[in-house]
């Protein structure tokens, strides 16, 4: 037989998610602007048969800021072109998804790596309508998120940081370092 706890753990809050009201998140753009970039974007720039300079042309025709020598694959999703940053000679690999709720900034010689995913967006669990609590990403150069890794809202990626296949990283990654799932 155990003994109770002295002190029993509170119940968890109940959401209220009807009062959500999103205060605080800018989507940058107005609903017209943001219709015409959905639109664009399923039903040409994500597509295969889209060569990768049209691609950036078209994330560029949209407010994003690309360098040059940028190869970026279909199926790449990002959410708001208005709020990337991407330097020279990156590569972006098949179905790479930028959830860019807030910017993200992408620095020269990056390899993003298939199905990976920047997610800046992000709820406040203490927050009974759970609110935003979004936060940019900054991945410096030479940094290499690998296939199927995740970056959360908050995170920089240090120069020549590495995020293994299948990592989740909620912290910052020092310079050099590798952020690895654990086995």
């Amino acid at each position: 037989m155990t003994a109770a706890p002295a002190h029993p753990a509170p119940a968890p809050a109940r959401r209220r998610l009807a009062g959500f009201t999103g205060a605080g998140y800018d989507k940058g753009r107005n609903t017209l602007w943001q219709a015409a970039w959905f639109a664009t974007s399923n039903l040409v720039a994500m597509k295969w048969w889209c060569p990768s300079p049209v691609r950036i042309a078209i994330l560029r025709a949209f407010g994003a800021d690309i360098g040059t020598g940028v190869l970026m694959r279909h199926r790449v999703r990002v959410h708001w072109p208005w709020k990337l940053t991407i330097g020279n000679d990156c590569w972006i690999g098949e179905g790479a998804w930028i959830l860019n709720l807030e910017p993200v900034t992408i620095g020269n010689d990056v390899c993003i790596s298939q199905e990976a995913l920047l997610c800046t967006g992000s709820h406040d669990r203490r927050s009974e309508t759970f609110e935003f609590d979004n936060g940019p990403i900054v991945i410096e150069d030479g940094a290499w998120v690998a296939a199927r890794s995740i970056v959360l809202r908050g995170v920089t990626l240090g120069s020549g940081s590495v995020v293994g296949a299948a990592a989740t990283v909620g912290h910052s990654v020092a310079a050099g370092h590798v952020a690895a799932s654990q086995r």
